[in-house]
């Protein structure tokens, strides 16, 4: 508990799912937050649940292909809090599915925009505020698709997420003088929205959580230790990572 005491964070993709888990074990475990989304009542939903759990958040809703709605995020906590020393960029969309030969230059730039580039606008702002106050911890959400699995049909998602693996690295070698950790987790399958829209068949379902080793997929909540994990000072030597946290869907072949 507290592993977080004194600190303040900024969690994207807030309204739901890993960033909604996240954000609420941030608080739990000391630290002040700055949640985003494009939902607004649903991040109001968050903020009084946090507050009414003895934690202390603030909301503010935005579309995170904004550069300015990132500077706004920062703002917003430095007003309110003084400081920024985490942030878990986490909003993300599936985007255009199906045959890649199919899939539009529109839907594959949204999910670029989305998933690689708001995610660049987001720390290009964050990491300067954080060396103001001594360095900090920045993570991403990624995946294991595309970078230890390849599926089908996927290809806009799948290239915007591994790509984050390359501005994680690039980020954890340039700021690493300053204290600044970088890194991203790579869920396997997480029981979320986004989880469910991708495989809303029981065929489905069945068929993705056979493909981990652990036969499940993960909760929300599971995923969220890990990030926890990675912004704390736990992880102080750790930098530039891809994170599987994939319950061995990376390593199955039964």
């Amino acid at each position: 508990m507290n592993r977080l005491n004194g600190k303040v964070a900024i969690v994207t993709g807030a309204s739901s799912g890993i960033g909604h888990a996240t954000a609420k074990l941030f608080a739990t475990e000391g630290a002040k937050v700055i949640v985003g989304a494009r939902r607004g009542a649903e991040l109001e939903n968050l903020v009084a649940d946090i507050k009414a759990a003895g934690g202390d958040a603030a909301a503010l809703a935005g579309d995170v292909r904004s550069e300015d709605y990132h500077k706004a995020l920062v703002a917003l906590a430095v007003e309110h809090y003084g400081r920024l020393d985490i942030a878990f960029n986490n909003a993300g969309t599936l985007g255009e599915a199906g045959p890649s030969t199919e899939v539009s230059e529109a839907g594959f730039a949204e999910a670029l925009a989305i998933n690689l580039t708001a995610s660049f606008l987001a720390a290009k702002h964050q990491i300067g505020e954080m060396i103001k106050h001594g360095g900090g911890s920045v993570v991403f959400t990624s995946t294991f698709v595309g970078h230890t699995v390849g599926f089908p049909g996927v290809a806009a998602y799948a290239a915007s997420k591994s790509g984050l693996i390359g501005l994680t690295q690039t980020l954890a070698a340039e700021f690493g003088p300053q204290n600044v950790r970088v890194n991203a987790i790579l869920p396997g399958a997480v029981d979320t929205d986004m989880y469910r829209e991708m495989n809303d068949t029981p065929d489905k379902q069945a068929f993705v959580t056979n493909l981990h080793a652990l036969k499940r997929v993960s909760r929300p909540e599971e995923i969220a230790r890990s990030v926890l994990y990675l912004a704390s000072d736990d992880a102080s030597f750790v930098t530039g990572t891809a994170s599987l946290v994939d319950g061995g869907v990376s390593i199955t072949r039964t």
